[in-house]
């Protein structure tokens, strides 16, 4: 496929929720992110929140998918316990299928990971990519995420924990 054009992230908005909301409920999107319900409550949490940077994932100004970081310590107590104070989430997802495989995805995590380094006093940032995501655990580590274990995922399942610590 073509290399992906320009690749922006915007301010998400609540005016952005029904598109999201259509978007989590795809089967495609829910067998990465997890059931619907639970995604939808961690997106609104996310846009609610004070604590938590939302984005629209645009290709040449369309919305391509969405990606939220929020300062772990919003999701409560049910983390690893190595999550290091000051590590905040990072989650995305690419809903337009013909922008998957082309870099956008990889784009756009560069970007909000860079966003979070430049904006708070983040230490780390991290993701739970599914065991059975082998696409986007390789995709994390093209972009500098080291595996730290397997955590159990109380959604989704066995997932790998995986951290990137600024300046690496």
């Amino acid at each position: 496929m073509e290399p992906a054009g320009q690749i922006s992230l915007r301010p998400a908005t609540r005016a952005d929720f029904d598109l999201i909301r259509r978007w989590l409920a795809r089967p495609d999107i829910q067998e990465w992110w997890g059931p619907v319900s639970a995604t939808e409550a961690e997106v609104n949490m996310a846009l609610s929140s004070g604590l938590a940077i939302c984005r629209v994932i645009e290709a040449e100004g369309v919305p391509v998918g969405y990606a939220h970081a929020v300062d772990a310590t919003l999701w409560g107590e049910n983390l690893p316990d190595e999550l290091e104070p000051g590590t905040w989430d990072l989650d995305l997802f690419i809903a337009a299928e013909d922008q998957r495989g082309r870099g956008v995805g990889q784009i756009a995590l560069a970007k909000l990971r860079e966003e979070v380094f430049a904006t708070t006093l983040a230490v780390a940032v991290c993701v739970f990519p599914s065991v059975k995501n082998e696409r986007a655990v390789r995709a994390y580590e093209k972009a500098g995420f080291r595996w730290q274990r397997v955590w159990h995922d109380p959604q989704t399942g066995p997932a790998w924990f995986m951290v990137a610590r600024r300046g690496d």
